[in-house]
């Protein structure tokens, strides 16, 4: 054993994690110089916020997003990080730690932060590849690869972790199906009611559910085949994620015997049945009760701190708990208990099923104990409020249900944050009061979203309490509007979007590397996600004089084809306004035989999709079909996709106007125009809408007096309606609003933003303004689009892949 001399006692923590991490974040702002500190991960990562997995898998966040200390904040603190290094030995005799790689390390003080470790019921077929649980990073890795590859999951689970892991691997493209022992899901947070309306919510969303389902065995020979329920059911799999609880990681405690029972034993101060030792988070158990959210975890690491610091502050006592879910459009709160116990208990509810609205609210003694929000929990904090300070709710009882706003004690969302008191927690993520908040504005001057989120950790992970920071920071600055969040590019520039573009045009920058020196970028040649944006803003800026860069576009942009989960790729020849002729049919029948491809698709926007292309065939197919005259569909592209079209006046009695022969001069109109995202048109002959426009980026309805134009839809997961931009009498008047429409939104929309959510920000009074009460600047608009278009060239598949040899043909393939 090797003994390093130190001048300060030697606090060593057991564990990496959330817990362990925020005690000594906060010890460090209470007494920085009391310790020598070493930290024992037995993950290869830094800490990271273990929440934030489920948007990980979703793909919402990436891993670098949720890390919370990275390396270089250790290093400025003097912190010795070992990460992938478990600790597996412990003796409080002589106060010495052992790793699983042999180190020998000694301590004044020890803090266990070990955290827990998922429930795993012993069920034949546990060790089949595919089978894994989810708790960690490596665990979201395993689910990313499985969805690349396979298309079936089984979640066996359906409390909060199951349900943000199955909506996860639904976002990644998987058929997802959840099997949960009880008869209604979250029971633990919601009641029957709620728990039925999250059922047929998710339902609706393609998830399918096997409730009072026990699991017997995982089926497989040399992998994961499914999953056979007590009942005799089988589900089939490709991928099973255990998701039914944790429990505690006392392996080391008990084996050093302290005092351990589900948790490791501690006093209200955070000690442990050795003075010497500490332990907070997961690990730990408090007067019988062990802690799985983060509230209780923030209040175990200041009370930790504050004796470390040999502070004598206050002690823990068990905090009220509330939960929310994060799954995207689906909105859940709940708090305390969830349904009455007895006659001295009442509840009062609202439900609106039409509306997917459910509330209910337990009073015992004239006091708030417990709510269920469903569909609207827009006064969730409120609630919450009320039941932790124990409020009598006796003179609000006749409208207390109906929300915070119906008792006339909040007329708007300001007022009520206003109302709250200065603990009240905001972010649940986090642990940060409003208090805090407002002290970190005015200590620190912030004046941005951004500011506040880094210095409070306030919104910096979930964001479902970004309006109420961003309410605080208004009050704080004395605004009478919400400050909005101006994000930046990526991690390696703290230049907003705008401000990139901005600097493009008035600085004449006409390359990347250009952009990222004179923008300060903190790395030489960028990131993945800065890369595409940048090329395509120098692309949107100068359309004669810059030259677009493949290797900055993505596998499917850079071989004009959507690769596939099987490595194939997929090609979709372009028909204008979904019109063909026999001669296009048979070239795309020709090179169906020719190379062999499996499925022949017609799509939803009606195209014809050839499916299972081999990569090598690539050329071939596309110069095949470039002899016969079709270029690409662009379905893989930051571009236009599909122009949707009826049959309109020349075929269909209804029809009011030529819709497809419009829908083809549009598709010919913006072929080519790369955009922030992809773009889809509709152009319906009559108001019974049948080519969908009003769920469209464009969409145009004919009428008997000319065409209504709309704008804004999207029809993904998150359906947005259009909204109406104007009515136009002629055919011209279409081409030229729509092209200064999308111009507009070329010019000024964030990259891989819908026309949606750029609309949602800027308003359509915005759009208005500048297309319908400004003639001459919308007639600039659609001269820059005529411009840039001017420069787009035919289908360059031929031409990009002519002569090249094997290797040069892989390099197109690489992922930017």
């Amino acid at each position: 054993m090797t003994m390093i001399p130190r001048k300060k006692p030697h606090l060593v923590m057991v564990g990496n994690g959330m817990a362990g991490m925020r005690t000594i974040d906060e010890l460090l702002t209470r007494a920085p110089d009391r310790y020598d500190i070493s930290v024992f991960g037995a993950e290869p990562h830094v800490n990271y916020n273990r929440i934030m997995l489920s948007s990980v898998l979703a793909g919402e966040k990436a891993v670098d997003d949720i890390v919370i200390n990275p390396r270089d904040w250790y290093d400025a603190r003097g912190i010795s990080l070992y990460t992938n290094e478990a600790i597996t030995g412990l003796d409080p005799s002589s106060r010495t730690l052992t790793s699983a790689q042999g180190r020998t390390v000694t301590y004044d003080t020890l803090l266990l932060a070990t955290g827990s470790k998922p429930l795993v019921p012993p069920i034949p077929g546990l060790t089949l590849p595919g089978v894994c649980t989810f708790r960690d990073i490596h665990d979201v890795d395993q689910m990313i690869a499985a969805s690349l590859t396979y298309q079936r999951a089984v979640v066996i689970g359906g409390g909060l972790l199951g349900l943000e892991a199955a909506w996860g691997l639904k976002r990644r493209g998987m058929d997802v199906a959840v099997v949960h022992l009880m008869p209604t899901l979250m029971e633990r947070q919601l009641d029957q009611a709620a728990g039925e309306l999250l059922q047929k919510d998710l339902d609706q969303r393609g998830i399918a559910f096997f409730t009072k389902g026990q699991t017997e065995a995982i089926l497989g020979e040399n992998r994961v085949e499914g999953v056979r329920l007590s009942d005799g059911r089988e589900i089939p799999a490709d991928l099973v994620v255990m998701a039914i609880g944790i429990r505690p990681e006392i392996t080391l405690a008990k084996q050093a015997g302290l005092d351990a029972n589900r948790g490791v034993v501690v006093g209200d101060d955070m000690r442990t049945t050795d003075p010497h030792i500490y332990a907070v988070g997961e690990c730990a158990e408090h007067r019988g009760q062990c802690f799985g959210l983060v509230a209780p975890l923030w209040d175990m690491a200041k009370v930790c701190a504050d004796r470390l610091a040999g502070i004598e502050g206050p002690l823990f006592a068990a905090p009220k708990l509330s939960t929310r879910l994060k799954i995207t459009g689906i909105d859940v709160f709940s708090a305390g208990v969830l349904a009455a116990a007895d006659e001295s208990e009442d509840e009062i509810t609202f439900s609106d099923a039409a509306a997917g609205i459910y509330k209910k609210l337990i009073i015992r003694d004239d006091k708030l104990v417990g709510t269920v929000l469903y569909g609207d929990a827009t006064d969730g904090a409120w609630y919450f409020d009320l039941l932790c300070q124990g409020t009598d709710v006796s003179a609000l009882r006749p409208t207390l249900i109906f929300g915070q706003t119906s008792l006339g004690s909040a007329p708007d969302p300001a007022q009520a944050i206003a109302n709250l008191p200065d603990d009240a927690q905001i972010c649940g993520c986090n642990g940060v009061s409003k208090g805090s908040v407002l002290a970190c504005i005015r200590d620190k001057g912030l004046t941005t979203l951004d500011e506040v989120r880094a210095h409070s950790k306030a919104s910096a992970s979930c964001g479902s309490c970004t309006p109420q920071v961003q309410l605080l920071l208004s009050a704080a600055l004395g605004l009478g509007s919400v400050v909005e969040s101006v994000p930046s590019v990526c991690k390696c520039t703290e230049s907003s979007h705008e401000a990139v573009r901005a600097a493009i045009l008035e600085q004449g920058l006409k390359t990347m590397e250009a952009v990222r020196r004179a923008m300060g970028w903190k790395t030489a040649d960028g990131c993945a996600k800065c890369r595409p944006a940048l090329n395509y803003y120098l692309l949107c800026a100068w359309p004669g004089d810059y030259q677009d860069d493949s290797r900055s576009r993505f596998v499917n942009e850079r071989v004009h084809a959507n690769i596939q989960k099987d490595g194939t790729y997929s090609v979709v020849p372009r028909m204008w306004g979904g019109v063909t002729t026999a001669k296009e049919l048979r070239a795309i029948a020709d090179v169906a035989d020719k190379y062999a491809i499996p499925t022949v698709k017609v799509t939803g926007g009606q195209r014809i999709d050839l499916l299972g292309v081999k990569k090598q065939d690539l050329p071939g197919v596309w110069a095949d079909l470039n002899a016969a005259g079709m270029v690409s569909g662009h379905a893989y592209a930051k571009g236009l996709r599909t122009v949707k079209t009826c049959v309109g006046t020349e075929w269909c009695r209804f029809g009011t106007q030529d819709s497809t022969g419009l829908g083809i001069k549009l598709e010919k109109l913006m072929w080519g125009a790369w955009t922030p995202h992809k773009v889809k048109l509709g152009v319906s002959g009559c108001p019974r809408n049948c080519a969908e426009s009003t769920i469209k980026d464009i969409g145009i309805i004919c009428v008997e007096a000319g065409y209504d134009i709309m704008v804004g839809g999207n029809g993904g997961i998150e359906l947005r309606g259009t909204e109406m931009l104007c009515r136009l009498n002629t055919e011209q008047e279409v081409l030229e609003y729509s092209s200064a429409f999308l111009q507009l939104y070329r010019e000024e929309a964030r990259y891989l933003d819908r026309t949606a959510h750029w609309l949602e920000r800027v308003g359509i009074d915005y759009v208005k303004a500048r297309i319908l009460d400004d003639p001459a600047g919308r007639a600039a608009l659609a001269e820059r689009f005529e411009i840039a278009q001017s420069h787009v060239q035919s289908d360059p598949w031929a031409e990009r892949t002519k002569g090249l040899d094997a290797h040069e043909f892989n390099t197109l393939t690489v992922v930017a």
